[in-house]
């Protein structure tokens, strides 16, 4: 086996190829698992056909949760006899199936070897702009197996915009009613009820992802005014927005009415999201003054601590020095940091809080490929190639922002002119498996030679053929990459 047909994305911690051993043959595999590891062995009897044993005694691959080692943690033993799989939880085992998966060639062998894993960073997440276009349960779900595939653990629904809010609130029944029907370009809009959010949280805890939901506010919330024009301050005339622009809404900071509004939103939201976030934005406030941004963010921020949730926002909600104890900034500047971008985001680790890092010159899957790409955006800092997504080192993005401060990084997919699953695809894919190994994966560095682009770049295409696309996953054909099938979508000549 090739090294590229054999490298593992992402990248696990410790490999040991074991060269006297003839390694197992698929042909002869049979399943054995408790209770416990039930989840895992039905994956992994699907994803490589593998029959169960009736007996243990004809049982060549075991799966055991010991409760030992880190979280998400794992070893995988192959030999000629057989696959043992430990791991300390189920999210480990499960995670250890995803490598499982990418490990047999094309005659079914899996070479004897030794892979003890787990993750760099705790958070390792995708954000879906649901706002600006909205996808459907089922497109959702179908992102949710994306992520799944990569040891990607959070998934982060920015729920409201100026174009949309798309999640049913019983209290204030108008947002929906109302604020629901708009997207970017004048499309048909949409929501999620209370139940299918609860689908949709349901469906991710059993691929060992936390929902995270963001109420966006103070600004971006032009959707919000329009179901409760008396939100806005007097004077203001709201009206369906289907543009892109952004900056230009407000809540009323200095009313009572906008308060009350976010404890009966927030409150809510926290109620439907079993896991531990609420986002609320925070960002291009650009209609607020910079005091009252500063009140609002400090009131606003009490609200949403009060659900027992931990408060995450955008970077520039570090202005405040009167955050909830233990909140999350999240950075979305460019690797050169924006004028106090850098200041903010530390702010939030000197309030007893850490870093989320999205740079948007990195991992902003909005950006174009190319600048010939029909889809996507462009920013200062895009183009973003595949390569360009790969190779940068959270721990030297902010000066004075050391790694135990960072939960982890995440890459937002803000969708503009995204509309439907082939585009969350052709995004998303392949810049997503770099996001993946730069949040799962050892820093690069002379003792991990493999930890590089030279040793990623040919694996991606192997990774795409192994289960990529056997998942019904498309992606685009990055130019740094070089391609053996037909699959994938051929960007136009600069």
């Amino acid at each position: 086996m090739s090294t590229a047909a054999s490298r593992i994305i992402p990248l696990p911690l410790h490999r040991e190829i074991h060269e006297g051993d003839t390694g197992f043959n698929l042909a002869d595999a049979r399943i054995i698992s408790g209770i416990a590891e039930e989840a895992a062995a039905t994956l992994l009897a699907a994803a490589l056909d593998i029959p169960f044993a009736e007996d243990s005694e004809y049982a060549t691959v075991t799966l055991h949760i010991d409760g030992a080692g880190a979280p998400e943690s794992s070893r995988i033993e192959v030999w000629s006899e057989g696959i043992h799989v430990l791991a300390a939880d189920a999210a480990g085992l499960f995670y250890a199936v995803q490598t499982l998966r990418q490990l047999p060639g094309e005659d079914g062998l899996i070479p004897a070897q030794t892979i003890e894993d787990s993750p760099r960073f705790a958070y390792r997440g995708a954000m879906l702009d649901v706002a600006r276009h909205f996808f459907d349960v089922a497109t959702v779900r179908a992102v949710i197996d994306r992520l799944a595939l990569l040891k990607l653990n959070h998934l982060h629904l920015h729920l409201t915009d100026d174009q949309g809010w798309r999640l049913e609130i019983a209290s204030r029944p108008r947002l929906t009613e109302v604020a629901s029907g708009t997207a970017v370009g004048g499309g048909p809009g949409g929501f999620y009820t209370a139940a299918d959010y609860r689908e949709i949280v349901d469906y991710a805890a059993r691929n060992h992802i936390v929902i995270v939901p963001e109420i966006d506010i103070p600004g971006h919330t032009n959707a919000a005014l329009l179901a409760y024009p008396e939100l806005a301050d007097a004077g203001v005339l709201v009206e369906n927005y289907t543009g892109t622009e952004v900056g230009f809404s407000s809540l009323a900071i200095n009313s009572e009415a906008s308060y009350d509004f976010l404890r009966d939103v927030l409150a809510e939201v926290a109620a439907l999201t079993p896991g531990p976030y609420l986002h609320i934005g925070g960002d291009e406030a650009l209609k607020t003054e910079p005091e009252d941004f500063l009140t609002f963010i400090a009131r606003a921020g009490r609200i949403a601590a009060d659900t027992g949730k931990t408060v995450l926002g955008w970077h520039e909600m570090g202005r405040s020095s009167d955050l909830p104890r233990g909140s999350i900034g999240q950075y979305w500047s460019l690797t050169t940091p924006r004028e106090n971008a850098a200041a903010e985001i530390l702010s939030f680790v000197n309030q007893g809080g850490s870093a989320i890092l999205s740079p948007a010159d990195r991992i902003y899957l909005d950006i174009k490929h190319t600048a010939a790409d029909p889809l996507g955006l462009v920013w200062p800092g895009g183009p973003v190639s595949a390569r360009q997504s790969y190779e940068w080192e959270p721990s030297e993005l902010v000066a004075g922002l050391d790694e135990p401060s960072i939960l982890g990084i995440e890459a937002p997919l803000w969708t503009e002119t995204v509309a439907t699953l082939a585009d969350i695809d052709a995004m998303y894919f392949p810049r997503l498996l770099g996001v993946a190994e730069t949040a799962w994966s050892p820093r690069a560095g002379e003792t991990r030679p493999e930890r590089s682009w030279e040793s990623f770049a040919p694996a991606v295409d192997a990774w795409f053929e192994r289960v990529g696309i056997p998942a019904g996953i498309s992606f685009t054909r990055d130019a740094g990459i070089e391609w053996t099938g037909e699959h994938g979508r051929t960007l136009p000549a600069a």
